[in-house]
């Protein structure tokens, strides 16, 4: 429990303590949006290595080179735990947004950051709400903003199983002609959600699978990008389970 005591702790206090940061934050945007998009990157970014140290994870990355610097892109990866995002977030090379359920926007501070980090916000029960958000990522990725999804659409609770990939999802790289980016997670409910409400020790492997183009396929296959990167992801995911 101390470990849970301690991340609660620093989160509480870091929201509280980051109130003049998300004002200087503000006011920079108004100036020079870019610097305040790399800096608002680097501040979460410290955020989150805090809250993995404090919670003893140790992470192995794979395939990190495959992940295309010069360009923005769409991850996507399988998801087990809250702490997918911050294992994933802190390796982002440049300013990255994740598509978050609307429940977030609750969470006063914490939702000014995400805010701050392009996080958009779907509401899974209202398809036109849900499309709305679809072309608001790809405006995003059209103005150099990588976007991250996790297509399952809810954390699976179930070890060494995936739920159907949403393909809606996908039509974030047709429509903007980025490179999808899969990410597979071993591991990581191990952390918290397998043993609620401990936190423990984990080992997480992350790996970065070969960027996919979806211009590079047949039409025919384009409608089943879903498909295709979730069998992907579960064969890296049973490749490197007997890693952890």
């Amino acid at each position: 429990m101390i470990r849970i005591a301690c991340v609660a702790l620093f989160v509480i206090l870091f929201l509280i303590f980051s109130i003049p940061l998300l004002i200087a934050e503000w006011i920079i945007g108004k100036f020079n949006m870019d610097l305040k998009n790399r800096s608002s990157l680097a501040i979460v970014n410290w955020a989150f290595r805090v809250c993995l140290w404090f919670s003893g994870v140790s992470l192995t990355v794979i395939g990190e080179e495959k992940v295309p610097k010069n360009t923005a892109v769409l991850y996507v990866g399988n998801h087990r735990s809250y702490f997918d995002i911050l294992l994933t977030y802190t390796r982002v090379p440049r300013p990255t947004g994740y598509i978050a359920k609307k429940e977030m926007l609750r969470y006063p501070l914490l939702v000014n950051w995400m805010k701050n980090l392009h996080c958009l916000f779907l509401d899974r029960d209202n398809i036109k709400e849900g499309l709305k958000t679809i072309l608001e990522a790809i405006d995003k990725i059209k103005a150099g903003i990588s976007i991250c999804i996790f297509p399952e659409g809810t954390r699976n609770r179930v070890p060494d199983t995936f739920l159907p990939f949403h393909e809606g999802s996908f039509k974030i790289a047709e429509k903007s002609g980025c490179p999808i980016v899969p990410m597979c997670l071993n591991n990581s409910a191990a952390i918290f959600e397998d043993h609620l409400p401990k936190i423990r020790r984990a080992h997480v492997i992350l790996e970065y699978c070969d960027p996919i183009f979806l211009s590079e396929l047949p039409k025919a296959e384009r409608k089943f990008a879903g498909a295709r990167v979730q069998q992907i992801i579960r064969e890296t995911y049973f490749k490197n389970k007997e890693l952890v």
